[in-house]
């Protein structure tokens, strides 16, 4: 046998060795709930400091801005949630359970360009403008 073919051989066995070292999962594995609530102290903590940052939790998005305000947006249903105006926390509610978390959603939201359009159910209308929307876009689509 060709010393170049026992070479080729000795590194299949090393891979296939190294394959079947590779553990699944445990079955008793779980996933982790996000902590809704530490998330949005969190955001809102960033948004008191001026810190522009997006957060995604699924399908959920947070976001801080330079102007000190901060968001929650559900990217599905294009619902918002203003957790921080300039600085000033905002009221909101959110129920949070051992499994499950609701959320009051007080607007529909939709970026149009540079400007951040909310809707807000009580039938007043913001346009805001130094959001970093492409960005929000971006982690409203998952990417």
């Amino acid at each position: 046998m060709s010393s170049s073919k026992k070479k080729r051989e000795e590194a299949m066995r090393k891979r296939d060795r190294r394959h079947q070292r590779v553990r699944s999962v445990p079955s008793d594995a779980r996933l982790v709930n996000p902590d809704i609530d530490r998330e949005i102290r969190y955001i809102i903590q960033l948004a008191q400091s001026g810190e522009s940052r997006i957060v995604t939790l699924e399908n959920l998005v947070l976001f801080s801005t330079r102007t000190r305000d901060a968001w929650l947006l559900d990217s599905e249903d294009d619902l918002a949630l203003c957790l921080c105006r300039e600085g000033e926390p905002q009221p909101f509610r959110i129920i949070d359970t051992s499994d499950k978390f609701f959320i009051e959603w007080t607007a529909n939201f939709r970026i149009d360009g540079e400007a951040f359009v909310v809707d807000q159910f009580s039938g007043r209308a913001w346009v805001i403008y130094g959001y970093p929307t492409a960005e929000i876009s971006g982690a409203c689509q998952g990417e």
